[in-house]
């Protein structure tokens, strides 16, 4: 009975010391963050090697950003994140990687110049809204349909500031968005407005000058 209890008042201890360890997460990143230009959050697939022609447009986009004064912002790891560290590094620009621990595919990419390491998703999520003057998602999975999903939900409640949403690769999406408009809005699960919250742009120049639109640096 003593032994249990025991367990009982470590995992107690052990889960009060972990508020600590967010807080610390918490105050890092701000610390680094806060410093930051206006950034534009860039989303999309780990799994997207240097010769596909994603990877070809998220650098060139966070090359432009970083040449127009715009700071870039992305999950640190492969893939388009990479691309997009290189390109914001290589424009000149804050290129910022804020990796995740995983056990499996996630590593920190070489081209971020400021670079903060997460053990807590959650935390990680509250830093690319609070610091994002505008999102871009390419093509992805799980991880990017999450991001997605929870800035237009924020943004649709108004728990944050309305900010640009553009999904880059109309072929990519358009069976999610046929589905969004033929489904969940004829039913009446979204308003139009809700539609609207998304833009669909293709060319990356247009990507900057959409963004521009919105952002007086």
């Amino acid at each position: 009975m003593e032994e249990k209890q025991y367990l009982v008042d470590a995992l107690s201890i052990e889960e009060s010391w972990r508020i600590f360890r967010i807080m610390a997460e918490f105050v890092e990143s701000i610390e680094a963050l806060s410093k930051l230009d206006r950034a534009v959050t860039i989303f999309g697939s780990a799994r997207v090697h240097p010769d596909d022609p994603y990877y070809k447009k998220a650098e060139f986009l966070a090359h432009r950003l970083a040449e127009k004064g715009f700071s870039v912002i992305t999950g640190g790891g492969p893939g388009i994140m990479e691309a997009a560290n290189k390109g914001a590094a290589e424009g000149g620009g804050k290129s910022v990687g804020m990796n995740i621990r995983l056990p499996f595919e996630q590593k920190p990419n070489p081209y971020a110049n400021v670079s903060l390491d997460y053990k807590y998703f959650f935390i990680r999520k509250v830093m690319f809204v609070k610091y994002a003057v505008a999102y871009v998602i390419m093509p992805g999975g799980y991880g990017t349909m999450d991001e997605l999903f929870e800035a237009l939900t924020l943004i649709q409640t108004k728990k944050i500031r309305s900010f640009p949403v553009i999904m880059m690769g109309s072929e990519y999406w358009a069976g999610l968005l046929d589905w969004m408009k033929n489904t969940m809005l004829r039913e009446g699960k979204l308003l139009p407005e809700d539609i609207d919250l998304i833009q669909i742009i293709d060319d990356p120049e247009e990507v900057v000058k959409h963004i521009q639109k919105f952002i007086i640096l």
